[in-house]
């Protein structure tokens, strides 16, 4: 596999597990929750109290859209919406728009191949629920996510990253598992 079709696949794989919220539109769910601000640093006491699994959540908050489609198209609903617990961290529509510019891709191309979306996607995703309280005691160690593949925590002071991600909000409660927010699609190692 290709950079250029790995990194599609990262960036849909991520756009699946937001999009993993079921299409019976269950205002209650989605309406009322909504990510913290995406300049809030790591750090516990970042919760937003949701109602609803991880997709109902992502699919509740508009910076979620590319990466709801993505988990819909990479058949991944079900799978985030099981009993879990899961730890996600999610892209927002930014980082997606500019995961598709620099490989050179739109959405549709993207979304079309799902082996690779699939693979970026549950690049993303952690099993268990690991707070940001947890997460920052993880400097330097590498966390296996469902894909199989490992990712590596940094922490510098109030700053933490995920790869080459920087984590911006955190503690996206659901009821399957929490949703930590980053600034850029994880592409999985080739």
């Amino acid at each position: 596999m290709n950079v250029k079709r790995l990194s599609a696949v990262a960036i849909a794989a991520t756009l699946v597990l937001a999009a993993c919220g079921d299409d019976s539109n269950d205002s209650d769910d989605a309406a009322t929750t909504e990510a913290p601000a995406a300049t809030e640093p790591m750090t516990e006491g970042t919760e937003a109290m949701a109602e609803g699994d991880i997709v109902a959540v992502a699919s509740g908050n508009p910076d979620f859209s590319i990466l709801v489609s993505a988990v819909a198209a990479a058949g991944l609903v079900e799978t985030l919406q099981g009993p879990g617990p899961f730890t996600v961290f999610a892209p927002t529509n930014a980082a997606f728009e500019a995961a598709l510019e620099s490989l050179g891709l739109t959405a549709e191309e993207l979304l079309a191949d799902t082996e690779t979306l699939t693979s970026i996607l549950t690049y993303h995703v952690v099993a268990g629920e690991v707070p940001a309280s947890q997460v920052v005691t993880l400097d330097g160690q590498e966390v296996e996510t469902v894909n199989g593949a490992p990712v590596t925590i940094s922490v510098d002071g109030e700053s933490v990253m995920v790869n080459e991600a920087n984590v911006v909000a955190t503690d996206v409660e659901a009821s399957n598992g929490v949703i930590h927010v980053i600034d850029a699609v994880l592409l999985p190692p080739a």
